[in-house]
């Protein structure tokens, strides 16, 4: 055999584990969404009614949790980094469970705020950072595809938690059961953590995207490909990372406070929880349809004009709720729902490819906990600001109207991103 014919690259027969990686970081995300993001909103009024509480306390465990998924994610990071993704999984599994569970016997304000303040810690385990990650090192070619299939997890989650919480498990059950039955999913991660998950192709002796090489070679390209990139301390000196971080901390803000706002929304204007609720399982539809989509579009376009187009989704989304009149059609709810979806659908690829893209491979599981730092204060204080300003004017209006001129920056600070020179 010649030497070209040895370093033509070929692909080994059979399933490519990496899909195992990707199906796996599927699911993650899923638990991550639709357990916490998705599912918060709709114990909202089964705990007013149950305690007292006001919408602004109440709120303020989701800013704890989605705040804790944020201040996690660098040390997170840094972890999956240096020892690999399974133990940091299986950790967060656990810890997520057992945060979910102890809100079967909620005792009082402290227990809710310090079991989400658990839960937070292991989604931040579960989460974007060490579920991109894994699929990054698995995938170079098609990465933008795959990290959106990857993606649709978190629309899936929404799409497949919120009817079974909403629908079912709360009018027929309770919401403790509802809360057990949370702990109980993200427990289920910890076997495939434990005994599918692995970090890298390396691991098991196989290169990305599946792809035979002659040995020397991919020894070589697989040395490149993990050394190539910016440090966490040298992004940080660039513009780029910081028109990231602006442009994703008011994303963060605006989209999800309309989101973990839409249901107790439309229940004021009299729509019943369970149609209110089939706005989250619109917003669950739609985002899984866009993480794929955009995941796709960051392959043929820019990932920063990708990111722009899912903004302006975002945009077009609140002005529709704000526009939404009380005895409106299902049709229409449904409508602004998947729109919502499909602009929220675009942060998790587009942000992914971005860092990707501009600041290498070597640190990016730490540069992504950095940025998934400042999106997660957004997320937090979205929700809570809303929240308040129900309390004090009996009205989401000024806070969707607020929400809505936020992104006014982040749509050009994302557009100002440009790759580092010494990565050009």
């Amino acid at each position: 055999m010649s030497d070209i014919e040895k370093n033509t690259p070929t692909r080994k027969s059979g399933i490519f584990y990496g899909y195992w990686m990707v199906a796996i970081s599927v699911l993650c995300l899923g638990l991550f969404s639709g357990s916490g993001v998705g599912a918060f909103s709709l114990f909202v009024t089964n705990l007013q009614t149950a305690f007292g509480w006001g919408r602004g306390q109440i709120m303020l465990a989701f800013t704890i949790y989605y705040l804790l998924t944020g201040l996690a994610a660098p040390l997170v990071g840094w972890l999956v980094d240096r020892y690999g993704v399974r133990g940091v999984i299986t950790g967060g599994s656990l810890i997520a469970a057992l945060g979910f569970a102890s809100l079967y016997t909620l005792q009082g304000l402290w227990h809710f705020y310090l079991a989400y303040f658990f839960i937070g810690i292991g989604h931040a385990a579960i989460g974007q950072v060490p579920a991109s990650t894994m699929v990054s090192n698995w995938f170079v070619k098609r990465r933008g595809t795959a990290i959106g299939i990857m993606s649709t997890g978190i629309g899936i989650g929404i799409l497949v938690l919120a009817p079974l919480i909403g629908s079912f498990l709360i009018p027929n059950f309770g919401w403790q059961i509802s809360y057990a039955a949370l702990g109980l999913c993200n427990l289920a991660l910890m076997p495939l953590a434990l005994f599918v998950v692995r970090t890298k192709p390396s691991d098991m002796g196989l290169n990305p995207d599946g792809i035979v090489y002659d040995k020397n070679i991919a020894r070589l390209e697989a040395s490149h490909i993990d050394t190539r990139g910016l440090s966490l301390r040298m992004a940080i000196g660039t513009s780029a990372f910081w028109f990231l971080c602006t442009a994703f901390l008011f994303n963060g803000f605006s989209a999800m406070g309309v989101i973990q706002a839409q249901v107790p929304h439309l229940q004021d204007k009299g729509f019943s929880l369970v149609l209110a609720s089939s706005a989250v399982t619109g917003l669950g539809l739609g985002s899984a349809i866009g993480k794929f989509f955009f995941g796709w579009l960051c392959d043929i376009i820019k990932a920063k004009q990708a990111c722009a187009i899912s903004l302006v989704l975002l945009v077009i989304a609140t002005v529709a709720l704000i526009l939404i009149k009380p005895g409106a059609p299902m049709v229409i709810i449904w409508l602004y729902a998947i729109v919502l979806g499909l602009g929220s659908g675009g942060w998790l690829p587009t942000l992914a490819m971005m860092v990707n893209r501009n600041f290498g491979q070597a640190s990016y599981g730490a540069i992504l906990g950095m940025i998934s730092l400042a999106q997660a204060i957004g997320v937090a204080a979205g929700p809570l600001f809303a929240g308040y300003m129900y309390d004090t004017m009996a009205t989401y209006h000024w806070a969707f109207i607020i929400m809505l001129s936020l992104y006014a920056i982040a749509i050009p600070a994302v557009l100002a991103v440009r790759r580092p020179k010494s990565l050009v």
